[in-house]
């Protein structure tokens, strides 16, 4: 039976939205790790065709270790690099960017075929163009990124990293959230919800989303690795090199001043979902179901911060490091879940 574009629900669509969103979390993933192996700068160019195969020959590869040689990170951090160690970040680069093609792919040839069927919602359509210009979109701000750390810096720009990633939750959460209205149709108006709810869930999910752009600039300037003692930062409430040069210098490039902040951002979500959490089971007139959503949306933000926590005092390595990057995204998805049931109305 064909489906019109006025009809209100399509769970095959739905399901092709979730397929996508998984395809950006193993980006988001890889994408970390990237980062965290400092591979992101060992492929030199922007090659959105022909770089969708790796090297296939001894010639190709020394052609591609040898554009790698001329850049400060070969210089100043791996002047002893092997051809065999560099196949190693490259692979991971490589990887990253392979999901980044297969996401469009998956998500543009779809879209064609349920649009020519007349399958997705009318109301959704709109929402599923913005989502293919996103993408084309985090293509560039991801070759904004890497070039950042190919003349003058040994790793890309800590703010560009962080721009790129949250470019990248906002197409996650765009992309689940179309999801969830394609699954289950317009909303229906839900009672006992008062507006401040909502609005207190809104606020929770958007600070989820500001602290993992504050984890991105951890990431960014290795902060995970100094000041791994908890809960003081080097046996200090506050941080005696905190500041670093100007504002900007200090917001983004200071490694006590980042990890700071996503601490504090870190106690600040704990204590606003659990303070949700409780009220939510005093009150009498919340729905039940929403009274479990809030509930779980805390405990998912407890596994995180003791995942933070463990991370930060392992001295960050690589498997606890990503871990904690897969949580948060879980992280956000729940409180994205939460604003999205209160806002069934």
């Amino acid at each position: 039976m064909r489906w019109s574009y006025n009809r209100e629900r399509s769970r095959s669509v739905a399901a092709w939205l979730y397929l996508v969103a998984l395809l950006i979390v193993a980006m988001v993933v890889v994408g970390g790790a990237t980062r965290l192996t400092g591979s992101g700068l060992s492929i030199t160019e922007w090659r959105p065709i022909s770089g969708a195969l790796p090297p296939l020959s001894a010639h190709a590869w020394a052609e591609e270790f040898a554009r790698y040689q001329r850049i400060p990170q070969f210089r100043y951090v791996n002047p002893t690099m092997t051809l065999a160690q560099f196949k190693g970040i490259y692979g991971w680069e490589w990887t990253h960017r392979l999901l980044g093609r297969l996401v469009g792919l998956i998500f543009f040839l779809p879209f064609a075929v349920f649009l020519a069927l007349g399958r997705v919602p009318r109301r959704l359509v709109w929402r599923c163009w913005v989502l293919l210009a996103l993408g084309g979109l985090q293509g560039l701000v991801g070759w904004w990124m890497v070039a950042s750390g190919l003349t003058k810096r040994v790793y890309v720009a800590p703010e560009r990293l962080a721009t790129h990633l949250g470019l990248a939750l906002v197409l996650f959460g765009f992309t689940v959230w179309t999801g969830w209205e394609a699954w289950s149709g317009r909303g229906r108006p839900l009672w006992g919800v008062p507006p401040r709810w909502r609005a207190l869930a809104a606020c929770l999910a958007g600070l989820v989303f500001v602290q993992m752009l504050l984890g991105a600039l951890v990431a960014g300037n290795h902060a995970g690795l100094v000041d791994n003692d908890w809960p003081l930062m080097n046996g200090r409430l506050f941080p005696s090199d905190y500041a670093h040069g100007g504002l900007f210098a200090t917001l983004l490039h200071s490694q006590a001043a980042v990890q700071f902040n996503h601490r504090l951002a870190a106690y600040l979500i704990f204590l606003l979902s659990g303070a949700l959490a409780l009220f939510a089971a005093l009150s009498r007139g919340l729905p039940s179901l929403l009274k479990i959503t809030v509930g779980g949306v805390f405990a998912v933000i407890c596994v995180q911060v003791l995942l933070g926590i463990v991370t930060l005092v392992a001295g960050a390595p690589l498997w606890l490091s990503i871990l904690h990057q897969l949580w948060a995204l879980t992280t956000l998805t729940a409180a994205l879940f939460l604003v999205w049931k209160m806002r069934r109305s």
